[in-house]
């Protein structure tokens, strides 16, 4: 008896010892080698990994992004532009789509040229159609980056030329992307791994190959196998000058599940010629598919507690409340398993009848690893008082009786009938 107790004690030690340990926790790794990264679930709002994500850091064309989205809320794709002589003006190195001042191009074109290719030609074109001038152009960005609730951003150009006033963080580059994924044109735009541009009034086609090796198959220098290529990428944008290094803001989706990883400041890697911006991205976005996934924990209208009713029928006490609305929590593959117990807040210490189906009796809220959901939770069914009750019985039986009475009146006349029918019969 003494060893079965002191069994039950060092069993009760062990557990409180290793409970702490047990809670749910993100436990995917993250291997990333740029100075600033942030991974981000789309459908939850969660950030996975972040890695000096609150520096400020110089965007490089990763700027075309706000650009983009800036076109696309105030221009139809079939509208044209005009190039300008101010327009083709570049610092030397970046890249051109050799627009010619004269040269009439659609909004269509000239955005798969800036999101493709990473025009810096086209982004002026853009900022001058929209705004009438960089400059004006650059004040509407900062004016949409605080809106969407960025907090070390602040640009002074279309394109992300380098200038020390022009820069953004990680994170802040997180919240445009996200924002500007939700537009459904700029996502198609953004996937895309090639493009013609038909011949303009200056120019001939165009073919264009996307910058991010995250949508390529192939290398384009080396004509390989991409070593990079990733089949759930959905985009979005590459950048790079040589104070920025190299940069890429991307995203992946698979079976609903959407995530958005940023790089910035990443090394050139000699090797193949390419740069772990690529790696470090493929990494953050491959390590998410694979061991993240959106899991339903509970279903609406799933019975989740019971509660005690006061002033009601004996056989009424008892109420179970349900679920208002499915529970779907972004859970790592190894969790799908174990039990997620909600917290649940009643609006009441004591519920008093009556209660009617469908009340709203307080909430429920599930959490896992600091992301929660939370669900009204409702009455299953009626529960009225002992007087309702009574009164009810009272005029049921009411009922009862004139229904009893009017069929038995009734009968009575259908009786009386029958005897009168029979006296008639016998007379004839």
């Amino acid at each position: 008896m003494k060893f079965k107790k002191l069994y039950f004690i060092l069993l009760i030690i062990i557990l409180t010892l290793v409970a702490p340990f047990s809670s749910n926790s993100y436990g995917a790794t993250f291997n990333v080698n740029s100075q600033s990264a942030i991974l981000f679930n789309v459908n939850t709002g969660k950030i996975l990994y972040e890695k000096n994500a609150y520096e400020k850091k110089y965007p490089a064309s990763t700027t075309k992004i706000m650009t983009a989205i800036l076109t696309l809320e105030n221009c139809n794709l079939n509208d044209t532009a005009t190039v300008s002589s101010t327009a083709t003006i570049l610092p030397p190195g970046y890249i051109s789509a050799h627009l010619q001042v004269g040269e009439v191009i659609t909004i269509n074109d000239l955005l798969h040229l800036l999101l493709i290719i990473s025009s810096n030609d086209a982004a002026n074109v853009l900022a001058e159609h929209v705004a009438g001038s960089v400059s004006n152009f650059s004040t509407m960005m900062n004016d949409k980056a605080k809106e969407i609730g960025c907090l070390n951003t602040h640009f002074v150009n279309p394109n992300g030329a380098q200038d020390v006033n022009h820069y953004s963080t990680a994170y802040d580059l997180c919240l445009i992307a996200n924002y500007a994924m939700k537009n459904e044109t700029f996502r198609k735009l953004v996937s895309i791994d090639s493009y013609t541009v038909p011949a303009t009034n200056k120019y001939e086609e165009r073919e264009l190959t996307n910058t991010n090796a995250l949508l390529q198959q192939v290398n384009e220098k080396t004509k390989t196998k991409n070593i990079y290529y990733y089949e759930y990428t959905i985009g979005i944008k590459t950048g790079y000058t040589n104070q920025a290094k190299n940069c890429l803001v991307a995203a992946a989706s698979k079976d609903g599940v959407e995530f958005i990883s940023v790089v910035l400041g990443a090394n050139l890697n000699e090797s193949d010629n390419n740069s772990e911006r690529f790696a470090d991205s493929k990494n953050l976005l491959e390590t998410a598919i694979n061991n993240y996934c959106m899991f339903p924990v509970k279903k609406a209208n799933d019975v989740i507690t019971t509660v005690e009713i006061q002033n009601t029928l004996p056989w009424k006490k008892s109420l179970d409340l349900l679920l208002e609305n499915d529970i779907t929590l972004l859970l790592e593959n190894t969790d799908i398993n174990s039990e997620i117990k909600p917290e649940i807040k009643l609006f009441e210490e004591k519920f008093n009848a009556p209660v009617s189906k469908g009340d709203v009796l307080g909430t429920a809220t599930f959490t896992y690893n600091g992301t929660s959901v939370t669900s009204n939770i409702l009455a299953t069914e009626d529960v009225p008082t002992n007087e309702q009750f009574n009164k009810t019985l009272k005029i049921v039986g009411i009922i009862a009786i004139i229904i009893i009475w009017r069929m038995l009146v009734i009968r009575n006349k259908k009786k009386k009938r029958a005897r009168m029918r029979r006296r008639g019969r016998r007379y004839m």
